[in-house]
């Protein structure tokens, strides 16, 4: 046990360092787009947010095309800013178009984070009730003799087989049984 306590993780030393990397590269952008103080930390960490709501929203197996969506808002926010401060943006001279991008950020983060964490389940499917099936009657072997004759003779006097009503009253049976000796014939 303690060994494996104090084995190292390679991927999660590399998770570290990756997250720590992309906090601080959307913080730099942030702040260059002119939020100060504690809102330019904000930043990193809703975009860090919604990634991880999105993530597990894919892993949950629901609505994936939200999940997947949101994932990739929330990475291309990640990436844009990681490329942003490798030295192909001016930090001193951020582009207009930047500046409200960076500002309508909170509200698309909070759009998404909702969206994904309060999406109903889908409704389950509705449980069908198995149809009944009679029960299953003994019919003894000489009654259903008996019954081959009698139907024998109704088709030679009429050309058409018996039904079970006419075979329940020229045999005296209660209409289960008659069914269930007509299905026989």
């Amino acid at each position: 046990m303690r060994a494996a306590l104090t084995r190292v993780d390679a991927v999660l030393v590399q998770a570290v360092i990756a997250a720590a990397l992309s906090f601080a590269h959307i913080h730099d952008l942030a702040a260059a787009a002119g939020q100060t103080g504690w809102k330019a930390w904000a930043y990193p960490v809703s975009v860090d947010l919604l990634m991880v709501a999105a993530w597990r929203r894919l892993r949950t197996g629901t609505a994936k095309a939200a999940g997947w969506c949101w994932f990739l808002i929330a990475l291309a926010a990640s990436l844009g800013a990681n490329i942003a401060t490798a030295g192909l943006l001016d930090l001193g001279d951020v582009p207009v178009w930047l500046r409200i991008l960076v500002a309508g950020w909170p509200a698309v983060a909070f759009l998404g984070g909702t969206l994904l964490a309060h999406t109903p389940p889908p409704a389950p499917e509705p449980v069908r009730e198995p149809v009944p099936t009679p029960p299953s009657i003994n019919v003894p072997e000489a009654l259903l003799a008996h019954a081959r004759k009698v139907a024998a003779d109704h088709r030679a006097r009429t050309g058409s087989p018996i039904d079970a009503p006419n075979l329940r009253a020229r045999l005296g049976v209660p209409a289960p049984l008659a069914e269930a000796i007509a299905q026989r014939l």
